[in-house]
């Protein structure tokens, strides 16, 4: 059976407490956790060796934080996570609006109440997560929403003057008090109203409009920006920068690997109960595409290509296939290549073009990133087509057969709502191309043998040996020099 807390003042002092601030519990807290082993942020993935270590050292130094970063880098998640660091519950003195400790009381309220009911004053707790806070930055948001205002009618209705603390309406940071309050896009509030942080930083207090009282608050303040070089909608004044006391760059997934435990964890992959049934290799061309838009030269990389790029496209993908289901009443949970332009629409939204990308156009520049990163993967998985001029590409040993099947004037149409029947029927006409895929993508279901089979053609499409075109859902794959000279042709 769980103790039960003291509710009054006189109860409480006989444990014995003693006074801690906010800085100085979650370093205690910090501390255990290290010491016991445990993972510091759970969920976080990818700053193991980076950014965990110094958010560690920041609260171990009881410094304010911000997190610098491109969109889609998890410093919302990583704030969040902070409040792990506070106790379970936290006593303060019953209807206190700035949460006061019952031995260090801030406000006249709280001096009122300890004046009239001494040790039989009321203590109530107050949990870890009511002990966090966040406020989005916004141009509207105003001096009385951060800190506070005098409330004129609040004096008016309790007949008080104004010169009484008590007429004080606080806004939500002191309102905070023993806690942990966070703004996110810091540069997008108006300068003159980051100036009214100054105090709260550098002198812990609290004041408001010209009130003679100063107010001490204990809260740790934590916030969030886009490099200064990113964002056009603001900047962080110099003095406010100089009293945060560590700043911390986050980035994006170092490897694939990382990326595409971030994806699993965040994407909605499971449907009706079930899981989709995605190959290793079709799940790092997913997570590919953001790493090829990082580097293309169409897509403006000071904005950064969102961490949310991969999830999005994976739900889409599932969502493809689940139409795809729902059209030829099939149950299949393996995607097919053809489904990766289904996330089109997860690509174009999430990345800022440059002036050439705009040129060419959202869905065109989609459209190739989505093919370069099947070429990425495509040559993880397969050897080095032959290219050497002694050796015609025809005569490769692996591929050969496949490429001269298309260059006897065949090919194969293929779409992402044929029936399963159809498409498989369509791929085994091409000579080999089971056996690659196979081979080297170790495929034994059906269906993940004939995914494995486009895959062989979209990554010789991809390297320019073989021809590809589109029509609506349906893609033609054909030899490449008679695709080149039929445009030729069809141009005079």
């Amino acid at each position: 059976m769980a103790t039960q807390k003291p509710a009054t003042l006189g109860a409480f002092k006989k444990t014995k407490p003693v006074y801690e601030s906010v800085k100085d519990e979650m370093r205690r807290n910090l501390i255990a956790t290290i010491k016991s082993g445990k993972d510091l942020f759970p969920g976080i993935i990818g700053y193991e060796k980076t950014v965990v270590p110094a958010i560690t050292n920041a609260i171990l130094s009881r410094h304010s934080i911000i997190l610098l970063g491109l969109r889609g880098q998890g410093k919302t998640r990583l704030i969040r996570s902070l409040g792990q660091f506070l106790d379970e519950y936290s006593p303060v003195i019953e209807g206190s609006p700035l949460n006061c400790h019952p031995l260090r009381p801030g406000c006249a309220y709280s001096h009122r109440v300890l004046r009239e009911c001494g040790d039989d004053t009321p203590i109530a707790w107050v949990h870890r997560d009511q002990r966090y806070q966040e406020k989005l930055a916004t141009p509207d948001v105003t001096i009385p929403d951060l800190i506070g205002d005098l409330d004129p009618i609040k004096a008016a209705r309790e007949k008080r003057d104004f010169s009484d603390e008590e007429i004080i309406n606080y806004g939500i940071i002191p309102r905070t008090n023993r806690g942990i309050f966070a703004i996110n896009e810091l540069p997008d509030l108006q300068p003159r109203i980051q100036v009214g942080l100054l105090n709260i930083l550098e002198e812990n207090d609290l004041q408001i409009r010209g009130f003679p009282v100063r107010i001490p608050l204990d809260l740790v303040l934590v916030f969030t920006a886009n490099p200064e070089d990113y964002t056009n909608r603001g900047n962080i004044i110099t003095p406010l920068k100089d009293r945060i006391d560590s700043q911390i760059a986050t980035h994006y997934p170092n490897t694939v690997d990382e990326s595409l435990k971030i994806t699993d964890q965040e994407a909605w992959a499971v449907r009706n109960g079930a899981s989709s049934t995605i190959p290793k290799f079709y799940r790092e061309i997913v997570e590919e595409v953001a790493f090829v838009a990082r580097d293309s030269e169409y897509i403006d990389q000071s904005s950064g290509v969102s961490a949310r790029v991969p999830i999005s496209i994976l739900e889409n993908i599932i969502s493809n296939v689940e139409r795809r289901n729902l059209l030829t009443k099939e149950e299949s949970s393996i995607p097919r290549i053809a489904d990766l332009m289904a996330a089109i629409p997860s690509i174009a939204g999430k990345v800022e073009l440059v002036y050439e990308g705009e040129r060419e156009g959202p869905r065109m520049i989609a459209v190739n990133v989505i093919g370069r990163a099947v070429e990425k993967v495509f040559s993880r998985y397969f050897p080095e087509i032959e290219k050497e001029n002694d050796l015609p590409v025809k005569a490769d040993p692996i591929f050969g057969k496949v490429i001269s099947h298309f260059s006897n004037d065949n090919g194969i149409e293929v779409s992402d709502d044929m029936p399963f029947s159809e498409y498989e029927a369509a791929l085994k006409s091409v000579p080999t191309l089971k056996r690659i895929a196979e081979q080297f993508l170790k495929a034994e279901d059906p269906a993940e043998t004939a995914l494995g089979m486009e895959f062989v053609l979209e990554g010789l499409h991809q390297q320019n040996l073989i021809a590809k075109t589109a029509i609506g859902s349906m893609y033609t794959y054909t030899d490449m020099l008679a695709t080149m000279l039929h445009n030729v042709q069809g141009d005079d």
